[in-house]
């Protein structure tokens, strides 16, 4: 049969390039049936008729044919592709000697033209077939390596403290050597004991000595040690990480034949350009980018490629091009796609934003092209009016967001209208270890990976404001909500004494676009670990992502970033159902709101100031500039105004002047909010005819409030 198959593949060499092969089919059939005879008289039972001598010719000048006098130049090779288990998988009973000598030489006896010879390299097995679940096994025991590094790290501490203690009882020893000789000279009649002492202390010194030279060595050769570990740990790791290395083609090309038959079913013409297919990445970016990559690819067909004839309209080939390319940097594999369709057009996502509630229209009015553009990445965002299998939905774009956030990455847009768009995911390299920041809370080690924290900072109890019910701080100038990591965890809180002196730190949280301030009891180290999942029965845990052990021996929840800021919205909701629940007048007041208009130039300092007056129940009108603000005040009934100073198209001084000109507008409040703060800007305000001059350098928004209640 090997002979057989050898021919096989010799036939086919030869149809496909052309060479002859040598093969003589006749003999290689006449070997098979010689062998299925053979068998069939082996299987014959004992007292059957023996074969005809006509039969016993036939076999036998077949056999003879057939018996294969290998040269000594060429010994035979077999090829890798082959399993080497045939070398002896013969039974040991059972085979018959002609028929062997058809593929086992050594069972004859050549002469010396037929001598064979073997090639110890002839036969050399240059790849192996191993599990990944075994590669996630050797993955985690060179974790495990990696903790036991830091905890002989912790252990050359220890020994460092020790060495500290001796040296300080040797100093303490040389210092105190004369003692026993002033005390010799001035005692006369103790000399016995002083003997003893003398020769205690001689003991001690002898000791001590010996002791230090103990530690130093111990010292040193630890050191050594650690230093071996930590080059062999870390060459260990990255030639495992090497092994799990696969080349992105492995999922680039499944897509072709996707892509095709979307384009065929909208009656498009797409052609897919893949790139950068050799480029090698861990096998987990390849098993968990396979579904995000889809929706990207089947967005571009249905979003960004038009039809052919909108092509031609706009001077493109009625043959679109989508562009799969993957890269390697320094530190990140980088996966694009890219198309050159219609793009992402602005004020279509912005329509849509609107119309779904994600933001305010004065925040929308006030965005970048980039950043509506990049609200497709929201939750359930979608532009299509129709609902169908490939889009419209609401899913897709967030689901690869997600994806490439837990591979520690990022993702990023750029399109132009009529000419396309490409996505940029940035994905990082070392997926088997994890670098942490951890935080003590309530004596608990936790640890939060690095790559969703945008910065720590200490603040203070002054720094503290509330908006909406939720405690606020100012981060590069715009509000961010703060909140207890223990209360976020559910833990039992600890009321910690807080005066105006005392700091607190504060962890900034970045997940995309959304942040979030939590406080911890302490920042304790940063180090690399190795995340342990968790078991079937815990797999999925709110707020944790798993779990892992520190150089300590303490193990340490490694905590879900996402689920942090989402734990801090529901705690926030819950608190708003709460105060509706707790009385009805809260309810009849929302009937009676007083109506402010707010005119501020600076999206920062509207948003902070709108939800300051909104959380005291007032109902917000904003207006983006002094302009806006005058056109809006005739639109409903306003009960205050609230402005800034400097601001583009008219000002806060011409508006309040503006306003008081029409009688209308006598008794309507007017409070000023600006960074002027001299006494001859207030003297201008109160001549424009402003009710209240506030500053922001004193900005308090309990002033603010108790001025607009007052003047109301």
């Amino acid at each position: 049969m090997f002979q057989a198959l050898d021919a096989l593949r010799k036939l086919v060499q030869e149809a496909s390039t052309g060479e002859p092969s040598g093969v003589k089919t006749f003999q290689v059939m006449a070997s098979l049936i010689a062998a299925e005879g053979q068998s069939s008289l082996e299987t014959q039972p004992a007292n059957d008729t023996p074969v005809s001598e006509q039969q016993t010719l036939e076999v036998s000048e077949i056999i003879e044919v057939e018996t294969i006098k290998p040269s000594p130049e060429k010994p035979p090779q077999f090829s890798s592709e082959e399993p080497v288990s045939h070398l002896n998988s013969y039974p040991e009973e059972g085979i018959n000697p002609s028929v062997s000598s058809l593929s086992s030489p050594v069972n004859s006896s050549p002469t010396n033209d037929d001598k064979v010879t073997f090639d110890g390299n002839a036969h050399r097995i240059e790849t192996i077939r191993v599990s990944t679940r075994q590669l996630d096994a050797l993955m985690t025991q060179t974790g495990e390596l990696t903790v036991t590094k830091i905890r002989i790290v912790h252990r050359l501490s220890e020994v460092e403290a020790l060495t500290l203690l001796w040296e300080e009882w040797s100093r303490d020893a040389f210092v105190n050597r004369f003692v026993l000789n002033d005390l010799e000279n001035q005692s006369t009649n103790t000399h016995k004991t002083i003997e003893q002492l003398h020769n205690y202390y001689n003991r001690a010194s002898q000791h001590l000595e010996k002791l230090g030279a103990l530690i130093n060595q111990l010292r040193g050769s630890l050191y050594e040690d650690t230093a071996r570990l930590e080059l062999i740990s870390n060459e260990l790791e990255d030639d495992i990480r090497t092994l799990r290395l696969l080349p992105l083609s492995t999922i680039f090309n499944r897509f072709s034949r996707m892509v095709r038959d979307l384009a065929r079913q909208q009656n498009k013409q797409v052609e897919l350009i893949i790139e950068g297919g050799e480029t090698r990445a861990d096998k987990r970016i390849l098993e968990e980018m396979k579904d995000p990559l889809m929706h990207l690819l089947r967005n571009a067909v249905d979003h960004g490629i038009e039809s052919s004839e909108e092509r031609q309209q706009y001077g493109k080939s009625p043959v679109a091009q989508i562009c799969l390319r993957g890269y390697q940097t320094a530190t990140s594999v980088i996966i694009e796609v890219s198309d050159d369709g219609r793009g992402i057009n602005p004020e279509q996502v912005k329509k849509t934003a609107l119309k779904r509630g994600i933001y305010p229209p004065e925040e929308l009015e006030t965005m970048t092209s980039k950043q509506l553009q990049s609200l497709i990445f929201f939750p359930g965002f979608t532009t299509r009016t129709l609902v169908t299998e490939i889009s419209g939905r609401g899913v897709g774009m967030d689901v690869v967001r997600n994806n490439v956030e837990q591979l520690k990455g990022s993702i990023e847009l750029e399109s132009v209208p009529t000419k396309g768009s490409t996505f940029r995911m940035r994905l990082g390299t070392a997926l088997a270890t994890t670098h942490v920041l951890i935080v003590g809370v309530q004596s608990i080690s936790y640890g939060i990976p690095v790559e969703f924290v945008r910065t720590t900072r200490l603040v203070s109890p002054s720094e503290l404001f509330t908006i909406e019910g939720r405690d606020t701080i100012i981060f590069e100038e715009q509000p961010l909500s703060v909140a207890q990591l223990s209360e976020l965890l559910e833990l039992e809180s600890s009321q910690k004494e807080m005066n105006a002196s005392t700091t607190f730190p504060c962890i900034v949280l970045k997940v995309g676009e959304e942040k979030l301030g939590v406080f911890v009891d302490a920042l304790i180290d940063e180090q690399d670990v190795v995340l342990k999942s968790q078991s079937q029965l815990l797999k999925r845990v709110r707020n944790i992502s798993g779990a892992t052990i520190l150089g300590t021996g303490e193990v340490c929840m490694i905590l879900n970033a996402l689920d942090l800021i989402k734990s801090a919205r529901k705690h926030l909701n819950s608190s708003r159902t709460s105060v509706k629940i707790e009385g009805k007048t809260h309810q009849d007041s929302l009937k009676q709101k007083s109506v402010i208009l707010l005119v501020e130039d600076s999206i920062a300092t509207r948003t902070q100031e709108k939800r300051i007056l909104e959380a005291a129940g007032y109902e917000v009108i904003t207006a983006v500039d002094g302009l806006d603000g005058f056109n809006k005040l005739k639109t409903r009934p306003i009960d205050a105004v609230i402005s800034d100073v400097q601001m583009p198209n008219l000002d806060g001084l011409s508006l309040t002047a503006k306003i008081r000109e029409n009688q209308d507008y006598n008794e309507l409040p007017i409070i000023l909010v600006t960074s002027l703060a001299s006494d001859e800007d207030k003297r201008r305000g109160a001549e424009a005819g402003a009710n209240a001059y506030i500053t922001k350098s004193s900005f308090n928004q309990q002033v603010l409030l108790e001025t607009l209640k007052r003047l109301i």
